[in-house]
């Protein structure tokens, strides 16, 4: 009697109906926002308005992912943007540095920050919700000492461009479009397919669970008329603004990052079962103070573009920013656990923020209806979150 073997089943990826979800819920407020607004949400100037008013909370929301996933919480970046802010404004006016190493210092500052905070939680012990809490008391009345409850403008050109300035379009217009931010679309259209056809190489050869084919190209369809599309708007505005490369630097640098390197699976590992990570022999303890100086650096980042944005130090400058980059990421899907995360998921959750802050202004809905709705939008986000595990089994 002859058997005949099954055929093979190829490993299918099953659907990230989370990260999906999130997704179709921008797309949807986008929609609704333009509809409700006449159109004016997506003109050029909103939407480079949108990138260069939301790139402090990106920005945090990207070292705030990292902290979540770790199973911490950092309630101090607010504070420590404003320190910052003001440091980097008294290095260039009083102490006569020059923007970049201004720049460098308040990098350092930010580390420096990090740091102190990640001994308190790594080596003593402390609960990160409790040294956050007593770091945003201790930095914002730093920030106070430092401008005597004043502010600092008249910041140089070079400085106030990293958070208000555009890249110079030395490849010319074409039609009334720049060039360059043209050409930069293109590119990044490139590189997103590439890399996608790469990893499913990778997984088909490893006979790991991957998407098909159609699922592939769908995907890389939308994402290529997303970007482009994004690009001809600014290309017919000022160009592509600086801190828009400088997000996209972050975006696949902190990507690669948690899921191609031995830190990033550490991290995940720590916030997933911590028990399990210390029998594995994970350094848990220089894994959460590398987590809280990493944070304190992009904190530190954060500082100087809000400071170059609104072209000055001011003593009331980070107020909320820890709340508005906590929110990102969780509305991103990011676990309440830890464990559970994804950077792309964390700058989706500060696009919904933006656009909802945009939409409801250019509305003219009042400033606390916009909080409650926020407060909103945050809470039936970890809802959805929680339904979707319990669904799920509980994975």
């Amino acid at each position: 009697m002859t058997t005949t073997t099954p055929a093979k089943r190829k490993p299918r990826l099953a659907i990230n109906f989370r990260q999906y979800g999130i997704l179709a819920a921008l797309v949807v407020i986008v929609v609704l926002f333009q509809v409700l607004t006449n159109g004016r949400l997506l003109l050029p100037g909103n939407v480079n308005n949108l990138i260069q008013q939301n790139a402090y909370v990106l920005i945090l929301a990207v070292g705030m992912v990292v902290v979540i996933i770790a199973g911490h919480i950092d309630l101090s970046v607010g504070s420590v943007v404003a320190m910052v802010g003001a440091v980097s404004a008294i290095s260039t006016n009083v102490w006569g540095l020059p923007w970049w190493a201004s720049v460098l210092l308040a990098l350092l500052v930010g580390a420096l920050v990090g740091a102190w905070q990640g001994f308190w939680v790594a080596f003593v012990g402390i609960p990160a919700f409790i040294v956050t809490l007593a770091g945003m008391l201790i930095f914002r009345g730093l920030t106070l000492v430092l401008l005597t409850g004043g502010t600092i403008s008249g910041l140089p050109d070079q400085f106030t461009a990293i958070g208000a300035g555009w890249l110079p379009g030395f490849l010319g217009e074409l039609g009334g479009r720049d060039v360059l931010t043209l050409g930069l679309g293109l590119v990044t259209c490139v590189a997103l397919v590439l890399q996608q056809l790469r990893t499913r190489a990778t997984l088909r050869r490893l006979e790991l669970p991957r998407e098909t084919l159609t699922q592939l190209w769908l995907k890389n369809g939308i994402a290529i008329v997303a970007i482009m599309w994004l690009a001809w708007l600014l290309s017919g505005y000022s160009g592509t603004p600086i801190i828009l490369i400088i997000l996209a630097v972050l975006i696949l640098l902190y990507t690669f990052m948690l899921n191609q390197t031995v830190f990033g699976r550490h991290v995940y590992a720590i916030g997933g079962n911590l028990f399990a990570a210390m029998m594995s022999g994970v350094k848990t303890k220089w894994v959460n103070f590398y987590v809280f100086v990493n944070m304190g650096v992009l904190a530190g980042l954060a500082g100087v573009v809000s400071t170059a944005r609104a072209g000055g130090a001011v003593a009331s400058a980070g107020q909320n920013y820890e709340l508005d980059a906590i929110a990102a990421v969780f509305i991103g899907g990011a676990a309440v656990q830890g464990g559970i995360g994804t950077v792309v998921g964390a700058i989706v959750g500060g696009l919904v923020m933006g656009v909802l802050n945009m939409g409801l202004s250019i509305l003219s809905v009042d400033a606390a209806w916009q909080m409650a709705i926020k407060g909103l939008v945050l809470l039936l986000a970890v809802a959805f979150d929680i339904f979707n595990k319990r669904r799920s089994g509980g994975r």
